[in-house]
């Protein structure tokens, strides 16, 4: 029985969710199973294909579209708790050695649930479930439970100068 830590990806730069998908793979190709829950992604991105390649991981998306550029509404919020729900159940039985909550920190700060009741989720968990929460805004509340905490900084971004999204880079 190894215990189980709490890493936090947050800050304002590129690669959050991509760390998490790298410590995914890492995690599977070791034998463990991993759980991801996309909080507020509802988009296919190439990332996610890798469920249907790979034994042991499984992706569930619970997000409505974008809201990024909208006010969530009731739908979104009944979602997101939903969403938060389902990923309390599966960190407490522990059949998962690996549990992502993607973007989960972006969910809070649309106030989709609250900070203490994330906390409570994870303080909950079985000992033994490794966790990574990531996104932006990650409270200060959040930083404190973790054990790990990696901030993304963006120093420089070729999306400044009009780039879009590329295909097998950002998406």
């Amino acid at each position: 029985m190894e215990k189980g830590y709490i890493h936090v990806y947050t800050g304002n730069g590129k690669g959050k969710t991509t760390a998490a998908f790298g410590l995914a793979l890492r995690a599977v190709y070791s034998g463990k199973k991993v759980y991801i829950g996309q909080f507020v992604k509802s988009m296919k991105y190439n990332e996610t294909k890798i469920e249907k390649d790979l034994e042991g991981i499984k992706i569930e998306q619970f997000g409505r579209g974008c809201f990024l550029t909208e006010k969530p509404n009731d739908e979104d919020v009944k979602a997101a708790e939903e969403a938060l729900l389902k990923c309390e159940l599966i960190l407490k039985e522990g059949s998962y050695d690996l549990v992502i909550l993607d973007e989960a920190t972006i969910a809070l700060y649309f106030k989709l649930f609250t900070v203490e009741e994330l906390i409570q989720v994870v303080k909950e968990r079985n000992p033994e479930v490794e966790v990574v929460i990531t996104g932006r805004y990650a409270p200060e509340e959040l930083i404190e439970i973790a054990d790990l905490v990696t901030e993304m900084k963006e120093i420089k971004h070729y999306y400044v100068k009009g780039v879009e999204s590329r295909e097998g880079i950002e998406r």
